[in-house]
């Protein structure tokens, strides 16, 4: 019996309600991104997507990091339970921010794009921090990643983690069930999926160059010319 991502949500939900009880639910482990034969993320041939459509938000604004006036504009496309996304996000993304981001060169943009019904949860539990906040909860995602990601029970999991940022058992359990952000977040995935074919994460959009899998810093600075 198949559901729909807004039935595992429901189902996911009540799971953490009823967990005192002792009932669980199995979530399965994230699809996994493209992969090469050596079993690495494969890096796929570039493609271009319009600028202008590239930047329209979702129902839920974007968040983004550094000067939006920046020369150059990086997208990213990610899943809160990708290891590549995670593995990007704690290795590479620091040095990024310090060289292109905090120095007024990129303008970057967080994208969701959840690969599973728990990583829409995450996002989800990202978007109901305050706005201000919201990198920092997807850094504490990514770097705890596989002490929620995967375990026997994730909703806990990730309800105990979420509750050094400040969320409650009461507000954790009204974010999953908030319609508006569970739509905001499937329509930011359905687009880009529909619009400008990202099928795996982590997929990155440099100046409207599309490049799937993890980059490099070393990738980076021939793209942006560092």
């Amino acid at each position: 019996m198949s559901f729909n991502p807004r039935q595992w949500l429901i189902a996911l939900a009540t799971v953490v309600i009823v967990a005192a009880a002792g009932i669980y639910v199995y979530v399965s482990r994230p699809s996994p991104a493209v992969m090469d034969a050596t079993g690495e993320a494969e890096t796929l041939p570039s493609t271009a997507a319009p600028s202008d459509e590239l930047m329209v938000p979702g129902p839920l604004g974007d968040q983004a990091l550094g000067d939006p006036k920046a020369p150059d504009i990086v997208i990213e496309y990610a899943s809160m339970t990708c290891p590549h996304c995670q593995r990007f996000h704690t290795d590479v993304f620091p040095e990024f921010k310090r060289k292109y981001i905090d120095t007024g060169k990129v303008y970057f943009i967080f994208r969701e794009f959840p690969l599973d019904p728990l990583a829409t949860s995450a996002s989800m539990v990202a978007r109901c921090a305050p706005k201000e906040r919201f990198f920092a909860m997807i850094d504490l995602l990514f770097e705890h990643q596989s002490s929620w990601a995967f375990v026997q029970d994730p909703v806990t999991a990730l309800r105990d983690l979420v509750k050094q940022a400040g969320f409650t058992e009461e507000s954790f359990n009204a974010c999953l069930r908030n319609q508006e952000i569970l739509d905001g977040v499937n329509w930011v995935h359905n687009r880009a999926s529909e619009r400008f074919d990202v099928t795996s994460t982590p997929t990155f959009f440099f100046n409207g160059e599309k490049r799937s899998g993890e980059q490099q810093m070393v990738e980076i600075d021939q793209l942006l010319g560092g």
